[in-house]
């Protein structure tokens, strides 16, 4: 009989990402859909941050953990202390698609972001927008056109159109910003590795030049 195959080496990443909007454009709603692939109807308002954790096996040798958190979309909540936005790796920044305001409050909530966490590198994390609600037909609509846009001025990776209650792609947004922050992690372990050996290559340069 065939032996079950056994993986041989498994990394596991544990990252940090923030789900920031204004209040009820449907960050838990996001966050459950992704994490447990459910739906309610009605949540309660978030106070404060709320925490979740996804587990990816992303590929054979490779696992992550998602750290979610879900801050509180209130007028104050804009300003909170960076603690909540320390060693953050990602963010998902979302709006309603049918209530224009919070669009532009997008916006807002990035630049915060910005301004709270950036990489080691000094580069902003990365950042997805989300056009959630996709599936509502009424409101002042937000034009998919205008996005690509948007997202290239301020700094986002990249957008989606969402519908937590649907389903519609909150996997896909959730594994393009994980594709990316898996890059962002390689590329700054990448640049310790190179810092240290030119550290180390000094080091053996250094007493030569004294002598």
């Amino acid at each position: 009989m065939a032996s079950p195959s056994v993986r041989t080496c498994c990394t596991e990443k544990l990252f940090k990402v923030v789900v920031i909007g204004d209040v009820a454009v449907g960050k838990s709603s996001v966050i459950c859909r992704y994490v447990h692939n459910r739906f309610k109807e009605t949540y309660k308002t978030s106070i404060g941050v709320d925490f979740a954790l996804k587990t990816i096996e992303w590929d054979r040798n490779t696992v992550v953990r998602l750290q979610l958190w879900d801050i509180a979309g209130q007028e104050r909540c804009k300003n909170l202390s960076r603690v909540y936005y320390k060693e953050a790796m990602g963010a998902l920044v979302v709006f309603d698609i049918a209530k224009r305001s919070t669009f532009e409050s997008a916006l807002e909530w990035k630049q915060g972001l910005d301004g709270k966490v950036v990489l080691d590198s000094g580069s902003p994390i990365p950042a997805v927008l989300l056009a959630n609600k996709c599936d509502t037909k009424e409101g002042d609509r937000v034009l998919p056109t205008t996005l690509d846009q948007f997202c290239k001025e301020n700094n986002f990776i990249g957008w989606f159109e969402t519908s937590a209650k649907d389903n519609i792609n909150i996997d896909e947004a959730g594994a393009f910003l994980v594709e990316n922050i898996l890059q962002c992690d390689k590329d700054l372990s990448n640049e310790e590795t190179h810092g240290d050996s030119f550290k180390s290559e000094m080091l053996q340069i250094v007493p030569v030049m004294l002598v």
